[in-house]
């Protein structure tokens, strides 16, 4: 079913800073995505025959990611003395490029493959950079494919308490066969960890990362493109940092929309706080929409379905 555009209008993007199958919730869906990658170390994807300079290379870059975020980058041996990797953060439809990383790539005495270091300072803005090769200061650019991405030490990571502002990055292939980042930047974030879809409704576990809960927090469910909102109380841990919450589909009742209505949920940790976007970022799937996939329940005429925004925040759509 499709969906609306998955984005607020005018939402800030800091400091807001998937019942009826017998399938444990939660669980990624390998029949809605063929093919998705593995956990863990993934082997590089099919190699293809596009050669040219500014969108293509044969050449492949090996890639590992620690448990701080520092991502070191291997290529093979290459002729020039100064090349280096570029990282460039991917424009929006119709704006030009402005934000980009150079990184030198050092020579392996060894065996003359070259490294180049990303580390977790500073914080990359929040997108989806793609990285390229310069093998000279003055010589075009050459978009790298992947080789081997260790990405082991994501797979736990929501195991992790992070401070603010809460920082991610993420090594995927793209559509195309390249590889690139995909970072967040959030001043403070709400992990969903568990979605339970039953007859009676859906709930939540999360846990916050980068703030504390207060005894007045709420959750927050506000119907998309509108000022409509629906408070909920949730349930919290002593840590002051867990959380679960459980919404009906008489919580959603009555927004006076349309036949497809859009709820995006937030977390407000004390009353007057900024509301923090609840997600799932803290592991090693960049894009999660199409692969964790989750029933819809029905009551009194109508079904709410919880999904993952192509920002991988988490939304509520009711039919």
């Amino acid at each position: 079913m499709s969906t609306p555009e998955d984005r607020t209008p005018g939402e800030p993007r800091e400091g807001v800073t998937p019942a009826t199958q017998q399938v444990p919730p939660g669980t990624p869906r390998e029949d809605v995505m063929p093919g998705v990658p593995r956990r863990g170390a993934t082997p590089s994807t099919p190699h293809t025959t596009t050669t040219s300079p500014q969108h293509g290379s044969h050449l492949r870059v090996d890639c590992a990611i620690d448990i701080d975020g520092r991502i070191t980058f291997r290529l093979p041996p290459m002729p020039g003395a100064h090349p280096r990797l570029l990282l460039r953060l991917r424009p929006k439809k119709g704006r030009p490029e402005t934000i980009r990383h150079l990184l030198d790539l050092e020579s392996d005495r060894s065996d003359g493959h070259r490294h180049a270091v990303l580390e977790p300072h500073p914080v990359l803005d929040e997108g989806r950079w793609d990285l390229y090769l310069l093998p000279e200061p003055d010589a075009e650019r050459l978009r790298l494919r992947p080789g081997l991405r260790d990405l082991r030490s994501l797979v736990d990571g929501h195991l992790r308490d992070r401070p603010a502002p809460v920082a991610v990055r993420i090594p995927y292939v793209t559509k195309d066969g390249f590889l690139a980042l995909r970072a967040w930047r959030r001043t403070a974030h709400a992990e969903a960890r568990a979605i339970d879809v039953t007859d009676r409704g859906v709930t939540v576990t999360a846990r916050l990362h980068g703030a504390e809960l207060h005894a007045d927090a709420t959750v927050r469910l506000r119907l998309r493109g509108t000022d409509t909102v629906r408070t909920l109380r949730p349930r919290t841990d002593d840590d002051a940092r867990g959380l679960s919450f459980t919404v009906g589909p008489g919580d959603l009742a009555g927004d006076g929309g349309g036949a497809v209505r859009v709820w995006d949920a937030f977390v407000r940790p004390t009353d007057g706080a900024p509301p923090i976007r609840v997600g799932r970022l803290l592991d090693d799937l960049a894009d999660r929409k199409h692969v964790y996939v989750y029933p819809a329940t029905e009551t009194d005429g109508s079904a709410i379905r919880p999904y993952y925004t192509v920002d991988n925040d988490l939304a509520i759509e009711v039919t």
